[in-house]
């Protein structure tokens, strides 16, 4: 281990010891340390971080470059203590462009795609499993993958089939209730992950061959391999993302329910809450981010301004 590989260990032992998650750097800084190492770099420096992120990402609009100097910017701020010479990118170097887009919202064919080819090309049993039960579950539940990924087998209440989502985003926790048909599915996975898994780690739901809980950085890399390999989205303007599948969930409900006839309006506070949205206006966001959604609820509108005028007919 080089004296930078022991550096980082070091912080990121120190950082999850203040309670800092730190899955994303975690994932990123041993591909920094090695670019330095490489370099003969003894720490940080403006040049070499900024040299590191442009090698992987040359697409000024991502949000992998940003989301890289952050993950630089905290190691160094540690290094800084250790090493004098090192340098601390400052804010702003590079710039962050947020950008609203299109969700991708995935028909029931793309899901089915992209679950069969967890199934196919994953070779490890239980990680073809963890795969696919998960990514199952994101379907029949709109859960954010955070929360599915931060689930500990005390959460699932399997005698009335309700998930507990503990201090999620805004730190709400709520009780997401699930079909039948997914508790199956998790009770499934429960059984051979305890079989092939029998003294994990931890106590996570969803576990990694190593016996952890499952890294987000390793997850996405893995769907979007999958959603790749499967096809799914390829004439798309952009990618299908993780969080399109939530996306999808929430864009599926409200179409369900304009075409039972269901009054929209008001449930759409009752899908706010199981979603864990901090008031109903996020909800509301889903009404214009899918076209289909806007257009029945422009003809619903103007049904009603209709009846409401004097003289409509009924």
């Amino acid at each position: 281990m080089s004296a930078l590989e022991q550096d980082l260990a070091e912080y990121l032992r120190l950082r999850r010891s203040l309670g800092h998650e730190l899955a994303e750097a975690g994932w990123l800084l041993p591909s920094f340390v090695a670019y330095l190492d490489a370099h003969g770099s003894p720490t940080v420096t403006i040049g070499a971080a900024l040299a590191w992120i442009h090698e992987a990402s040359t697409d000024s609009q991502s949000t992998v470059a940003p989301r890289r100097m952050t993950a630089v910017r905290g190691f160094a701020r540690y290094l800084a203590g250790i090493h004098a010479d090192t340098e601390i990118p400052p804010l702003g170097l590079v710039p962050y462009r947020q950008r609203w887009r299109q969700p991708f919202i995935y028909s029931a064919a793309d899901i089915d795609a992209v679950m069969v080819r967890a199934r196919s090309s994953i070779a490890s049993p239980l990680r073809a499993a963890t795969y696919d039960t998960l990514i199952g579950l994101l379907v029949a539940s709109g859960l954010r993958i955070g929360e599915a990924i931060k689930l500990d087998r005390s959460d699932v209440d399997w005698t009335h089939g309700v998930l507990l989502i503990r201090e999620s985003k805004f730190g709400k926790t709520r009780l997401v209730p699930l079909h039948e048909t997914s508790m199956r599915s998790l009770a499934e996975y429960a059984a051979l992950r305890d079989d092939v898994q029998p003294r994990p780690e931890d106590g996570s739901f969803f576990v990694s061959l190593t016996r952890h809980r499952l890294c987000y950085a390793v997850v996405s890399q893995t769907f979007r391999q999958l959603v790749d390999t499967a096809g799914v989205g390829a004439a798309a303007p952009a990618a299908p993302r993780l969080h399109d599948l939530r996306h999808t969930f929430a864009v599926r409900t409200l179409l369900g329910w304009y075409q039972a006839g269901e009054d929209v309006q008001a449930k759409i506070p009752s899908l706010s809450t199981y979603l864990g949205h901090r008031e109903p206006s996020s909800t509301y966001w889903y009404l214009s981010a899918a076209p289909e959604l806007l257009a029945l609820a422009a003809g619903r509108q103007h049904t009603a301004w209709s009846a409401a005028r004097p003289g409509a007919q009924p």
